[in-house]
């Protein structure tokens, strides 16, 4: 009879904890710049029809994110990154050759996506070669699966060849968004 009594109030204070717990780390990972896996220069893809493509980090090595195993494309490199296609980021509005191209994803009642929108407006408007494109996610699913957008907001930081360097889901700060793309920029500040 005691265990019982002894049961539920464990049970409540066992949730408690972990509910806490996952609390403070989404709290401590959310808006972080993390780099993307792989940064390494731009790889063919043979017999895919498509011109160079770039790799980019998944969540799942074993396969692409969003795809069934039977309609994508083999990767010929033997590396756990995924291949995307870099057409696939023109078509969201980047233009190759900006220094730096800020992508958020984005949806319609997200309330962080209107700061995060704030936070990389005002970071394009300070920075020289820095340009923010918005793409609403719910428009644009084949690009959100294909990239491996799991929530809004989510920023990719896209360099000049249009290889994604580094990723944040949530509100970025404003001055580690800065120190982020220091390395990417070679020109000054307005």
């Amino acid at each position: 009879m005691q265990d019982s009594a002894l049961t539920g109030p464990l049970v409540v204070v066992a949730v408690l904890v972990a509910a806490t717990a996952f609390g403070l780390w989404r709290r401590r990972r959310d808006g972080r710049l993390r780099p993307v896996l792989a940064r390494s220069a731009p790889v063919a893809h043979p017999g895919s029809g498509f011109g160079t493509i770039h790799r980019v980090e998944t969540a799942d090595p074993g396969r692409a994110a969003g795809s069934r195993a039977s309609d994508r494309q083999p990767d010929l490199t033997g590396t756990p990154e995924e291949l995307v296609e870099p057409g696939l980021l023109t078509g969201l509005g980047v233009r190759l050759g900006t220094p730096v191209t800020l992508v958020q994803f984005s949806s319609a009642f997200c309330q962080p996506c209107r700061a995060t929108r704030r936070v990389l407006g005002e970071v394009a408007g300070l920075l020289d070669g820095v340009e923010h494109v918005e793409v609403d996610a719910e428009s644009q699913l084949a690009a959100v699966r294909a990239l491996n957008i799991w929530r809004t907001p989510t920023t990719l930081v896209v360099d000049a060849e249009g290889r994604i360097v580094q990723r944040a889901a949530g509100v970025p700060a404003k001055a580690q968004v800065i120190a982020a793309l220091a390395p990417l920029l070679t020109g000054t500040e307005r």
